[in-house]
């Protein structure tokens, strides 16, 4: 099975998991969409944006010396978006409501997120 086609069976088991997420997108560390499970044409752009989120945040534990990235958790008054490293290649980028389980967001958000770096293990 090709690596978009098994990322996005994981991001849609997020969903069902965690009824609060709106959508999510896999992409490269260099901003290259995998997969997308968001609603409209935002997968290219939240992409782009999630790879640059997620450089920013290492390069910051990095120079504070607080250890590996787990996550980027972002609140907004609509609801939030969470970042995760999916090994060493992949970012997993996941919407969420208002309101939303932050606790289950960032439990099931990491359960995704090393789900996807297995497939992509297994793929290369």
């Amino acid at each position: 099975m090709e690596l978009r086609k098994e990322v996005l069976e994981e991001m849609t088991l997020l969903r069902e998991r965690t009824p609060d997420v709106s959508g999510s997108v896999a992409c490269t560390v260099d901003g290259m969409q995998i997969a997308c499970d968001l609603e409209g044409d935002r997968g290219e752009q939240a992409a782009a944006l999630s790879a640059a989120l997620l450089a920013m945040s290492r390069r910051m534990l990095t120079m504070t010396g607080h250890g590996a990235l787990e996550e980027t958790l972002i609140s907004g008054t609509a609801g939030f978006v969470a970042f995760y490293a999916a090994g060493p290649t992949i970012v997993l980028t996941v919407l969420a409501k208002p309101g939303a389980n932050v606790g289950l967001l960032r439990l099931e958000g990491r359960k995704t997120a090393a789900g996807v770096a297995a497939v992509a293990a297994r793929k290369h």
